[in-house]
């Protein structure tokens, strides 16, 4: 099969992907799946993959590279293990990014992101740059009949994380209460969504591109600001003090702290994006009583009730296409905001 395969991290990024045929994944145990893939997304999370951020952990058992990146997947059942029974071959599924055992407390409680025994396509093994991928039965959700792979695949990773945290923020935000969303990319015009869905909060949009904030005023953004050098001052003045809710969806170049500057007395930040080092003085936590924490990709139930927002034309992914062969032009795109929302790898 044809598939994208790293072979050297670069903190430079200069590194491209190189496009070559490799054996195609086997069934190895009654409840794995292959799925041939429809669309696989783009994630900041692959930037980090390549400029090795994340080295120390994906090669704990020794050099991983050259690997398959990709672990945003979407696509059709291929084959399965002698003990899948909920999908057969020819089935339309979303594949949540873990692979997780089902029995470890984590799972038991429903945190399976948290699975102590997880693996993680895309990360740390073989993931979706490719025309098949090797994956789990509990990793799969059928699509609705009339939602196709390439419109969610994103959603698999980029749009849960973003639903939890909206998730999260609603439980804070009452109505007329306001919520902050810094970077509205793949992520963050996800979490708009979500929020304007399920929380009566009024939504400030901060974002540097000019199409970003085009597409933030169609989402029903309450306010857009363009993330200016007066963009604390902007939002404690629209809010009258600071927002209930800040949600962190760019976590580097300095972003973090300026967005717990946002936050009004008694309220929330919620990091989601990473790269950069939240430094808060402690006598700010302690006067003004506002929590900062971090929000993970979300969990398996999760991802069903985004599908199910999904599938009602709720909460749809903004995305540009790119062919397998193109992916190294997808991700130079990426890395320079050449488009709005999320790029999308169609084997």
């Amino acid at each position: 099969m044809k598939a994208a395969r790293l072979y050297e991290y670069d903190p430079a990024m200069n590194v491209q992907l190189q496009i070559e045929d490799v054996r195609p994944p086997t069934i190895n145990g009654p409840d794995d799946v292959i799925v041939k893939v429809g669309a696989a997304g783009l994630c900041r999370t692959d930037l980090h993959i390549i400029e090795g951020v994340w080295k120390d952990i994906m090669d704990e058992g020794g050099n991983l590279l050259p690997y398959i990146m990709g672990h945003e997947n979407a696509g059709w059942v291929e084959d399965v293990g002698s003990n899948v029974k909920s999908v057969k071959p020819g089935d339309a599924v979303i594949c949540h990014p873990h692979r997780t055992c089902g029995i470890c407390l984590n799972c038991r409680y429903g945190e399976d992101m948290h699975c102590e025994n997880s693996l993680f396509p895309g990360l740390g093994l073989d993931g979706g740059f490719a025309e098949y991928f090797l994956t789990s039965e509990r990793s799969l959700i059928k699509l609705n009949p009339n939602v196709t792979p390439l419109d969610v695949a994103p959603m698999a990773d980029a749009g849960i994380t973003a639903y939890r945290a909206a998730k999260k923020a609603a439980k804070l935000l009452r109505p007329g209460a306001y919520c902050v969303i810094v970077g509205v990319g793949g992520l963050g015009h996800i979490a708009l969504q979500c929020l304007r869905e399920i929380s009566g909060c009024r939504i400030i949009a901060v974002d540097r591109e000019p199409a970003a904030q085009v597409l933030c005023k169609e989402l029903g953004a309450d306010f857009v600001l363009d993330g200016g050098p007066n963009v604390i001052e902007e939002v404690r003045e629209i809010t009258g003090g600071g927002a209930q809710v800040v949600i962190d969806f760019v976590g580097e170049l300095g972003v973090e702290n300026i967005c717990w500057q946002m936050v009004r007395q008694g309220g929330q930040m919620f990091v989601v994006g990473y790269g950069g080092k939240v430094e808060v003085p402690t006598v700010h936590l302690v006067i003004e009583e506002i929590n900062v924490g971090g929000s993970l990709v979300g969990n398996y139930t999760e991802l069903v009730e985004l599908m199910e927002l999904n599938a009602d034309g709720k909460v749809k992914m903004h995305y540009t296409q790119y062919s397998l062969d193109d992916i190294n032009t997808a991700l130079d795109d990426f890395k320079n905001r050449k488009f709005t929302g999320r790029g999308v790898i169609v084997p």
